[in-house]
């Protein structure tokens, strides 16, 4: 079933908040309300909550997409599909969010990381179109990356865990990951910043030390992807890569540890493979609805 003018259901849950949505096929966004993330029984509830006074309110929709923080069981014969499995946010390991939802509302549910749904928006709609390769990565309270490969986001044994990708930490420094000392979300992420310096990083001024040792690690993160994946869109999104200058810095440095080993073809460059979002802040509730797109999924 593709997308039409008819109304849908989408969720971007993050760790810290979830976002849940009214959109048309058009990509309107009819309502919106933002829900903290708390505990799975208080949040869950309060999403059923808006989804049921959309209804009250005219709104009427059959399908839910989920854009959702992870891991995810996405395995469909799995017992478990649709839940978050073991995760380092407090509750809400073997959480059942896609059967939660299509039990508490009566609707058909679709669903994937938020990180993967994010990359299939990008290449969509936004900063990855025409790619046959793509990935979108975000940097926010945690760091994970999404994979589409000729327009189907890439799942596998389990899915992406690319923010959990071992790297050399910045002198000085240990990670903050309760599984890995040295994996990228463990040093880069926002939450892993405010712990290792003992201040909120949007307290950070323009040179803190931190943005330096951050696009070492997100660097050393892409070169990574692109000698493995060759991909052609790395696309940077999430709240810490809204700091001014971010991206160049991690541009520069990725250029530095690739010693010119990769030889790209003309017209192409690490400075137009990472990039930021086209869909700016749109990336996870829009992939949450391109999800529902059986045209392309």
């Amino acid at each position: 079933m593709a997308l039409t003018d008819n109304c849908y259901a989408v969720i971007e849950a993050g760790g810290t908040k979830f976002n849940c949505a009214i959109v048309d096929g058009h990509r309107r966004v009819l309502a919106e309300q933002r829900i903290a993330t708390t505990t799975p029984g208080e949040t869950l509830a309060q999403c059923v909550d808006f989804f049921v006074a959309q209804r009250q309110q005219g709104h009427h929709f059959t399908r839910l997409g989920i854009a959702s923080f992870g891991p995810l069981d996405l395995h469909p014969t799995s017992e478990t599909f649709g839940f978050i499995t073991q995760t380092p946010k407090p509750f809400w390991s073997n959480t059942p969010l896609a059967s939660h939802f299509e039990e508490a509302l009566g609707v058909e549910v679709k669903i994937d990381t938020d990180v993967n749904a994010a990359a299939f928006a990008e290449y969509r709609w936004g900063a990855a179109q025409g790619t046959q390769v793509s990935v979108y990565v975000t940097v926010g309270t945690g760091v994970g990356g999404g994979l589409v490969i000729n327009g189907k986001p890439v799942h596998g044994a389990v899915h992406p865990e690319m923010g959990h990708m071992l790297v050399t930490p910045p002198q000085g420094q240990t990670g903050v990951c309760p599984f890995h000392e040295n994996c990228v979300e463990g040093l880069a992420s926002g939450t892993a910043l405010g712990k290792i310096w003992g201040q909120p990083s949007d307290t950070f001024g323009s040179e803190h030390p931190a943005w330096d040792g951050l696009a070492d690690v997100l660097a050393q993160f892409s070169h990574n992807i692109l000698v493995t994946l060759s991909a052609e869109k790395i696309v940077f999104g999430g709240g810490v890569m809204q700091t001014p200058g971010l991206i160049e810095r991690i541009v520069k440095r990725t250029h530095d540890y690739l010693q010119g080993y990769v030889v790209f073809p003309d017209g192409v460059s690490v400075d137009n493979i990472l990039v930021l979002p086209g869909l700016e802040g749109r990336s996870g509730l829009f992939g949450a609805l391109a999800l529902l797109d059986d045209t392309t999924a």
